[in-house]
């Protein structure tokens, strides 16, 4: 990257580092911190729709939706993580190409399902073969931010139920007394009082959330674990300009400090943020408050 870099067996101490680590594959692993960083901004507000929806439909008085919401969280919920991961996002994937397939190739005679192959006419496949590499990345990344969405939905789902039956039901029976409909009742009155229930498991989940980002390498994305691996395993002269050995201890050291202080600022944020919501409410966190100004 730099002009002296040019022959690294001339350099040393601060000048060789400094080289080192601004090669490509240290980009693909600066890279991957972005991936990361974007796949939690992307996932957290995804997620917390799918549990929303999970929640006001655990809640309905239609017995299929509410079978539906409550069937969700509960399957979801039941299934460890990493079989869900493995599972899901080839069932997904082939789901999308086989829909593809419907629509494009009306005329196709052959099984789809060959054995254990899954066969589908070339241009119905996601994405296409001839698709530049960064379409193929990015399909990829799609399909981690739905399988996150959906797993972590669950569990949002779970939380927001709780904070949703949390919320008194005399203030709901007092917004209808003064004739609120049952819709303005949910929107005005319940809607607006359950975060105050429901950040602390939120807040969880987020934590959770955040450590479950290196299973990204079940789903093809070189993650940060994965390019920690890779660099920091032994590297022989004969094969790379920037020698070394066995440095993996010091990759994982820089990745436990970079989740440590990720984790640690989020704490930061949202206990402020819990303070702010249960400020003058009649919750165990606003009535902490009031006794602290006493």
């Amino acid at each position: 990257m730099f002009s002296y870099c040019s022959d690294p067996s001339t350099l040393e101490g601060l000048t060789w580092l400094s080289c080192y680590l601004t090669t490509g594959k240290h980009m693909g692993l600066y890279i991957s911190v972005v991936t990361v960083l974007v796949l939690l901004a992307i996932t957290a507000p995804v997620a917390l729709l799918f549990g929303f929806a999970g929640a006001t439909a655990a809640r309905s008085r239609i017995a299929p939706l509410r079978w539906l919401g409550k069937g969700y969280t509960a399957i979801v919920r039941g299934v460890p993580d990493i079989a869900f991961f493995l599972f899901f996002v080839i069932a997904l994937d082939q789901a999308f190409e086989w829909l593809r397939h419907q629509v494009k190739c009306p005329d196709w005679d052959a099984p789809v399902r060959q054995g254990n192959d899954f066969v589908v006419c070339d241009i119905a496949k996601l994405p296409l073969s001839s698709s530049p590499q960064w379409v193929h990345e990015t399909y990829g990344f799609f399909l981690a931010v739905l399988t996150f969405s959906i797993v972590f939905g669950a569990f949002a789902s779970n939380v927001l139920f709780g904070a949703m039956r949390a919320v008194p039901q005399a203030q709901l029976e007092t917004a209808e007394a003064y004739g609120m409909t049952r819709r303005q009742t949910f929107w005005r009155i319940l809607v607006p009082q359950m975060w105050v229930y429901a950040l602390p498991g939120l807040s969880n989940l987020w934590m959770v959330l955040i450590k479950a980002t290196p299973l990204l390498f079940l789903l093809g994305i070189e993650d940060i674990v994965y390019w920690a691996r890779e660099l920091g395993g032994t590297k022989n002269p004969k094969f790379t300009d920037y020698p070394h050995g066995d440095w993996r201890m010091w990759y994982f050291l820089a990745l436990l400090v970079f989740y440590l202080t990720f984790t640690k600022v989020s704490e930061v944020v949202l206990d402020r943020l819990m303070k702010k919501l249960t400020h003058g409410q009649a919750t165990s966190g606003g009535e902490a408050q009031r006794k602290a100004a006493a």
